[in-house]
């Protein structure tokens, strides 16, 4: 932040000015301070329009702007809170099962953590669509492990369709409807993207990371992703599990082992999310997915 002085006549007036880049574009936020200041009465006025410029930095979605080189630095201490824990196969596999019954779970699926791990491993026909459905995304597990694809649209609904191919007549589909989602009482908490702009913004949230992936911390670069695709809802159906698998590959991407978001840390995952629609604030969903990979032993802090 730096003053601005604007000679008016026989007045002074100050103003208090912070610059920041969005894509190749230069943004800047000015407070008018006053008029003819003293030093004394200038540090007073300054101090309170400081803290008025970082409430309205706090509310820049993270998609608009480019990232201080200080701000970069921050978000890397929550990446230095894990440790690295490559798995093998076994633990690859244990992964999967457990993976495959939260994200259902979340969901609304009944099938049972003991069904799941005989649909897995014992090849026991399905007998219901959730229990297709376990299968299927145990599928997706395996095939974001061994991708080496680009992130981008056609991905993203291919994972969808493995996930719900014989499930959902809209497999693989972007919506072509408005979708609401509602809690337990039938009040929205939150309203999908209009259907029209859908493939837009699913393009340039895959231009984002592309552009941002060799210079922010992986562990924002998938939080992000996850975060912005769920406020996109981009399908009809199924937004949610193709999300955590978006947030897998990303981590798996970089290096990073894979994550299961817990059947019983629903509640606080799905207010992570609403933090992030209303205020923009990624931090609490940083802290969560370091929670998620120290609850399951992956890696510790």
């Amino acid at each position: 932040m730096f003053l601005e002085t604007r000679k008016i006549g026989n007045r002074t007036k100050f103003y208090l000015v912070h610059s920041y880049r969005v894509g190749k574009r230069i943004k800047r936020i000015s407070c008018y301070l006053g008029s003819d200041l003293g030093e004394a009465e200038l540090s007073a006025v300054r101090e309170k329009a400081e803290r008025y410029i970082v409430e309205q930095l706090k509310e820049r979605n993270i998609l608009e702007f480019e990232l201080t080189p200080a701000e970069i630095q921050e978000f890397k201490k929550y990446d230095q809170k894990i440790k690295i824990h490559h798995l093998h196969p076994q633990a690859w596999e244990k992964f999967i099962e457990e993976f495959t019954y939260n994200t259902n779970a979340i969901e609304g699926s009944t099938v049972p953590r003991t069904d799941v791990r005989a649909l897995l491993h014992q090849r026991i026909p399905p007998k219901s669509t959730d229990e297709q459905e376990s299968i299927n995304v145990s599928r997706a597990v395996t095939y974001i492990q061994k991708s080496k694809e680009k992130l981008t649209t056609i991905f993203i609904k291919k994972i969808h369709l493995l996930c719900f191919q014989g499930t959902k007549n809209f497999a693989g589909a972007l919506r072509k409807v408005e979708v609401v989602i509602k809690d337990g009482r039938g009040n929205i908490i939150h309203q999908g993207a209009p259907a029209q702009k859908v493939e837009a913004l699913l393009s340039t949230l895959c231009r984002w990371y592309e552009q941002h992936r060799m210079k922010y911390p992986p562990l924002l670069l998938a939080a992000v992703v996850h975060n912005e695709f769920e406020k996109i809802h981009p399908f009809q159906d199924g937004n949610g599990r193709v999300g955590r698998l978006l947030l897998n590959y990303i981590l798996l991407r970089h290096g990073y082992p894979p994550l299961n978001v817990r059947l019983h840390d629903r509640g606080r995952y799905y207010w992570c999310l609403q933090v992030y629609d209303h205020q923009h604030d990624i931090k609490p969903t940083l802290k969560f997915l370091i929670q998620q990979y120290q609850k399951g032993r992956v890696s510790t802090q």
